[in-house]
């Protein structure tokens, strides 16, 4: 009897750890781009708001093909224009980095978690609650963004393929023909 005890206890300990595991699944991002999977691991606890949003437009399919319209070598590059940014649906370059999606700007949701390469901050207009659909990812560390950005995510996998995105030759690093989003799920795919 002892013995069914405690390979019931195992099977029970096994099975609520793998149910934990994917539950934290889903605070993982996968963007697929072209030279391999970049994994986001998502922070909802520092940032709730906008890691839902996030989630909720990966979810629908509104990241896919969405170009990186700002990169700028040493800073970071830019993306998640869903609305002028679908590189296969509507691209139109000279809006790209202007738009958002249908859902609501969020209030900022300003922390300590500083902003390091790799670090995934929310794109704004000059209002800082005006985050909506795009965001960053930073080459190198911005301490001048601590407390002015929101902060969402980390790259944890795949950080070379963030390297090669192409860079901006414009002024404000707007890129010609540039590299995309090819599909964007939650989870680690």
């Amino acid at each position: 009897m002892k013995l069914f005890q405690i390979a019931a206890a195992f099977f029970l300990a096994v099975a609520t750890a793998g149910a934990a595991n994917a539950a934290s699944d889903d605070n993982y991002l996968t963007i697929q781009l072209k030279d391999g999977p970049v994994v986001i691991e998502l922070l909802p606890d520092v940032a709730p708001k906008h890691v839902a949003q996030i989630k909720e437009l990966a979810t629908k399919g509104e990241y896919d093909n969405v170009a990186f319209h700002r990169v700028i070598e040493g800073f970071m590059a830019q993306t998640g224009d869903v609305q002028y940014g679908d590189m296969e649906n509507g691209f139109d370059a000279r809006a790209a980095g202007t738009g958002g999606s249908s859902l609501p700007d969020l209030p900022a949701e300003f922390s300590n978690v500083p902003f390091e390469r790799g670090t995934i901050g929310m794109a704004r207009s000059q209002d800082p609650n005006s985050a909506n659909s795009q965001f960053f990812i930073m080459f190198a560390d911005g301490g001048f963004l601590n407390g002015q950005y929101t902060v969402v995510g980390k790259v944890v996998a795949g950080m070379e393929y963030v390297d090669k995105i192409k860079r901006g030759e414009g002024g404000n690093g707007e890129v010609s023909d540039p590299d995309r989003m090819i599909k964007v799920s939650v989870g680690k795919k």
